[in-house]
């Protein structure tokens, strides 16, 4: 997977400036690949290079100049043979899970706001999976129906399947997420009983000892 794959996806839908690529990215295929705004530009000028997408310079007020950008034949030919490449299955570098295994050594407030943000983060990230998810089967967004236009009406079925399919992913990968906060934090809440319990027991056994 790569932000090649990625812009050229996007590109079949329409033909785009580098702005418009950009906006398209935080709307929709950012979900699914994140990438800085950055990036964009000079991907484009690559993809260019290499013949896979066309540029064209249109005019952009009274003097200026935009470049839009179509797919190639050859860039249909290459997004295909990525698209058909197996994808194999790699362990994850999980900065959340590094953070946790290692949590005894935060202080406790510390250790509670981090699963809070992680909480609030993807509780946020569900609701936003899940409007997409709903957007798509409901032909709601303006690139997918810009992208069904040139797809045969017997196909257009398994576009609209497909990407609600990997948004469906996202959210059941938020939900887990959000579960997975929570535990934590009820383990912290325990974890905190049981040293207060412990600090108590303590206490009474120093003021038996001084009586």
């Amino acid at each position: 997977m790569s932000l090649r794959m990625a812009v050229l996806a996007l590109l079949t839908a329409r033909p785009m400036t580098g702005f418009d690529v950009m906006r398209q990215f935080d709307a929709s295929v950012g979900f699914l690949w994140n990438a800085p705004h950055t990036q964009i530009y000079p991907e484009l000028k690559k993809l260019e290079q290499a013949g896979l997408v066309q540029g064209a310079d249109l005019p952009r007020g009274p003097k200026g100049t935009k470049r839009q950008y179509r797919i190639t034949e050859d860039g249909i030919a290459e997004l295909r043979a990525m698209m058909n490449e197996i994808e194999e299955p790699r362990r994850e570098r999980d900065p959340y899970r590094l953070k946790a295994a290692y949590m005894e050594w935060a202080d406790p407030e510390a250790a509670r706001a981090q699963l809070v943000a992680h909480l609030e983060f993807f509780q946020a990230a569900e609701i936003l999976y899940q409007q997409q998810h709903d957007d798509i089967l409901g032909r709601k967004i303006p690139l997918l129906r810009d992208r069904l236009e040139d797809v045969p009406a017997d196909q257009q079925q398994a576009v609209i399947e497909f990407k609600a399919f990997a948004y469906a992913g996202l959210v059941t990968r938020a939900r887990g997420e959000v579960e997975w906060a929570k535990t934590g934090l009820r383990l912290l809440d325990r974890l905190d009983r049981e040293r207060a319990d412990s600090d108590a027991v303590a206490e009474a056994v120093v003021r038996k000892l001084g009586a």
